[in-house]
């Protein structure tokens, strides 16, 4: 693969403008495509072959489309300065109410002036409307244009937010400042890291043509797949991340042979062959990770999976391609304007080799440190809490949050959260007042956590009934999840019962990441072991390296935990705290974490962290081919590897903390967890554990036993023979058969 590499390396290099050019037309014909053509978002989060699932497809089918989240449409009506009845108010309220009525696709219009329909304190009203023929995909334009018709009762001084305040502004999480500022940092420690303006412009200009390209696939799949609103963000945020270090890997390999005088053709040709094959191998794993998310049995989570690996094979493919041709184009140049005051590009590596001979001298006393420190951030895991977001955590003053404070203001907060219930009968009914009908009705209303049972309402085969149930607490609330399941338990002879509704669907989520997690973690780290040992053809190293990366995430975990669910910071990242919050609930206060996204977190830390590993792995290697000394490889390894990764990792930190300004709560959590495991995994686990281990393992990390050995394809990450040719390369330690 190296000399494949090399080839390709020095094709481009060769060719510069024809690269360079080409990726620029890609890049902004796809990412102008699906601007043009901007595709369609989706918030749907079923999970197939859930009771969830089972009730939604029953109630579609069974009961029309009037009775889904697309046929129905509420309206809060809220009077600060006195009840709604009041002629005045009810006045308009009932104007708004015939405008309404004339609106495409309205079928029924129930006034808030009935049973159920309004608060204890006359306040708050509830206008449903019933609709048919209409567009579900276009459920939060047609909920948007609802609301406008309210207008009379808005003059009237009343207030009217959507129930289900989806604004079509907010269905795709924008680019925006997050980024900007993630580029600027990535810039300024580039500067420091290199002392010149052209060298550390390559990788931001590389990471930008890389994103800009995965993102242009991403919008243009969006017309084929049912496409999440937080995809293109994840993507954004890990290409940009991944874009620049693989860059920076290839520069930073590429400036130090220039430094040994080596020519500018054979110097990016070398350094494609060798750091190209770590970023291939290093792209690999996270590649492998984000694809073992389909087997979560989760279609939004294996779908936020696959798009985020997108962008890390556009970030594989421009460092192996416009990198060379942008090396190839500057030649020399590629040093030139250097920053006053910054020595940069340092290539000695004292430091950290000072580092690694620190360690190599007493590595028990530093693994066992190293252990201690590790625990202590990962202890707080222990209190890991998952569960529902709702929509009262949302950004303070949002329409979402605002609709979701007047219902459990009026009506409970488990009216922001119903449950469905559909029963299938055992024969046919003449209608809601059928004894077996009443007697599911009673069996529903004896829940403990059951507030208010709807009116059954059969349909016209007489063979399925719907309940509206409306637990006691809110949807974040874990016991909401515990009526579920009482619901479900009920047992009624001959009655097929399912639950649906958000808070099932949840709860249905929560059961099948439990189920499924032990399944994809058990992949994860077992194909990311087995392409290691492809790598560097050594059993013990892949297996360690497969263990240090499940160690960083222990500390990734207990940062999540820390900050959101004891609450020690939740208003430092901007969650805004629940309604009359004391002063100190305002910065510190418990938020769930969506079950499914420790799951996600881990696929994408664990190849991450691989990238790290890879790039050690493969300047150690280099130096133990070398001279057969492992404790001199291992301070050689860091020290040659300790500046580039540490810039890497600040690069990495700095655009993942700059994402923590998103209001979407899942993004939050993403940048808080990915910044603290990656700081940790550049420093404590690569600059003090790994050489630890290292050390002790000697020459056990290179072992490979002979059948294993000839059995392996040749597929050496290092390219040392395309560094050192001079040099004879050695047989790996072999020891036993």
């Amino acid at each position: 693969m190296t000399r494949l590499l090399g080839r390709l390396g020095g094709w481009c290099a060769r060719h510069g403008w024809i690269v360079l050019v080409a990726w620029v037309v890609v890049a902004a014909g796809v990412m102008g495509a699906s601007l043009a053509f901007p595709s369609p978002t989706s918030s749907d989060a079923s999970i197939p072959g859930t009771d969830a699932q089972r009730a939604h497809d029953l109630m579609k089918t069974g009961f029309g489309s009037g009775y889904g989240t697309a046929g129905t449409v509420q309206l809060l009506v809220y009077s600060p300065d006195g009840a709604l009845i009041e002629d005045d108010r009810k006045k308009a309220v009932e104007t708004s109410m015939d405008r309404l009525r004339t609106m495409p696709h309205v079928k029924q219009v129930d006034t808030p002036f009935r049973k159920g329909g309004i608060s204890s304190n006359l306040q708050i009203g509830l206008i449903t409307i019933k609709l048919e023929g209409n567009d579900s995909d276009q459920i939060a334009d047609t909920t948007q244009e609802l609301s406008k018709a309210a207008d009379p009762a808005r003059a009237a001084g009343l207030e009217v937010v959507p129930a289900d305040a989806s604004n079509p502004a907010d269905k795709e999480i924008k680019t925006g400042p997050s980024e900007i500022i993630g580029v600027v940092c990535a810039l300024l420690v580039l500067v420091f890291a290199f002392g010149t303006l052209v060298a550390a412009m390559i990788p931001i200009f590389v990471a930008l043509v890389s994103v800009a390209t995965g993102l242009g696939v991403i919008g243009l799949l969006g017309w084929v797949v049912d496409m999440p609103k937080q995809a293109g963000i994840m993507a954004t945020m890990i290409g940009l991340g991944v874009g620049i270090d693989y860059a920076l890997f290839l520069l930073s390999r590429h400036r130090r042979l220039l430094a040994e005088g080596v020519p500018v053709a054979e110097s990016v040709r070398r350094t494609v062959a060798s750091s190209g094959g770590a970023v291939v191998f290093a792209g690999g794993t996270v590649i492998i990770a984000l694809s073992a998310l389909m087997l979560a049995g989760f279609p939004l989570l294996a779908t936020l999976g696959w798009v985020t690996g997108i962008s890390v094979v556009a970030a594989v493919l421009t460092s192996v391609t416009l990198v060379p041709a942008l090396l190839g184009l500057l030649g020399h140049r590629v040093n030139a304007l250097k920053v006053p005051l910054l020595r940069g590009g340092g290539t000695s590596g004292t430091g950290w080799a000072g580092l690694g001979r620190w360690v190599a001298r007493r590595p028990w006393q530093v693994l066992l440190a190293s252990a201690l420190v590790l625990g202590a951030l990962a202890a707080p895991a222990l209190a890991l809490k998952l569960g529902a977001i709702d929509e009262g955590y949302g950004a303070k003053g949002s329409e979402p949050r605002r609709a979701y404070e007047l219902m459990a203001t009026g009506f409970g907060p488990g009216f922001n959260g119903p449950l469905i219930v559909v029963a299938e009968l055992p024969s046919k009914v003449a209608g809601a007042e059928d004894p077996i009908v009443d007697n599911l009705t009673r069996e529903v209303e004896d829940v403990d956590g059951v507030k208010y049972v709807g009116d059954p309402k059969v349909n016209t085969s007489g063979r399925s009934v719907l309940l509206q149930v409306i637990p006691e607490y809110a949807p974040s609330d874990d016991r909401a999840a515990q009526v579920v399941r009482d619901v479900r338990a009920i047992s009624v002879p001959g009655v097929q019962m399912h639950v649906g509704g958000k808070v099932a669907g949840l709860t249905d989520a929560g059961d099948r990441m439990a189920e499924r997690t032990p399944l994809v973690i058990g992949v994860v780290v077992l194909l990311s072991a087995l392409l290691l040992l492809l790598a560097f053809r050594a059993p013990v190293v892949a297996i360690k390296a497969a263990v240090m990366n499940l160690v960083s995430l222990g500390a990734a975990f207990g940062a999540l935990a820390l900050v959101f669910s004891i609450g020690l910071g939740t208003g430092l990242v901007g969650m805004d705290p629940p309604v009359n919050s004391s002063y100190v609930q305002t910065v510190f206060f418990s938020v769930p974490i969506e079950s499914y996204v420790p799951l996600m977190l881990f696929a994408v830390l664990f190849g991450l962290s691989m990238d790290y590993e890879v790039f050690l792995l493969t300047a150690v290697r280099q130096s133990y081919l070398r001279h057969g000394r492992n404790s001199r490889a291992v301070a050689e390894g860091l020290g040659s590897t300790g500046r580039v990764i540490t810039s890497a990792a600040l690069i990495m930190v700095a655009v993942f903390t700059a994402f923590v300004a998103y209001p979407d709560s899942m993004v939050k959590t993403f940048g808080v967890g990915l910044a603290v495991a990656v700081a940790v995994d550049a420093t404590i686990i690569r600059g003090f554990l790994v050489p630890a281990t290292m050390v002790l393992l000697g020459r056990l990390n290179w072992w490979c036993p002979r059948w294993l050995d000839r059995i392996l394809p040749n597929l050496s990450v290092e390219g040392h023979e395309e560094d050192e040719p001079s040099v004879r390369r050695e047989e790996p330690v072999k020891v036993g058969v």
